[in-house]
């Protein structure tokens, strides 16, 4: 692999459930919509769950995703191709966190917070990202 070792940790606060984020990343269906303008495979599982695989391209690089662990609270991908390492994300009600570490020519940390605005605006101003139930008028 091309490129030097690279790591970043970042943790956000944002206006979501636990609930919310956790479909926001393990859900294809939501994070398709907030990943933008990286193209994911088409038949990636739903929800997310150990052992399924999936090529993201962020322009003609491709990486490629092992799900490695899938929780209610956790995800941890194991990257290869564009990069060689890891994404860990863990999160809680309001908050979320971004662990990255590979081996890669990308600018790692750039991209990691560019994903995590992304995430934050789309779990923020998405009416579908975090439904209520609504109140029925007698």
């Amino acid at each position: 692999m091309f490129g030097h070792y690279q790591k970043s940790c970042l943790r956000i606060e944002l206006d979501a459930s636990q609930a919310a984020i956790a479909a926001s990343l393990q859900n294809p269906d939501q994070f398709r919509r907030w990943l933008f303008p990286q193209r994911l495979d088409p038949d990636i599982s739903n929800p997310l769950k150990a052992g399924a695989t999936f090529t993201a391209w962020t322009g003609p690089i491709a990486i490629d995703h092992y799900v490695d662990v899938a929780t209610p609270q956790s995800l941890r991908l194991i990257l290869s191709r564009g990069i060689d390492g890891f994404h860990e994300w863990y999160w809680g009600d309001g908050w979320v966190q971004s662990r990255l570490e590979g081996i890669s020519l990308l600018p790692i940390s750039l991209g990691q917070t560019v994903t995590l605005m992304r995430l934050r605006y789309f779990l923020t101003h998405s009416a579908t990202a975090d439904p209520q139930p609504t109140a029925q008028k007698p």
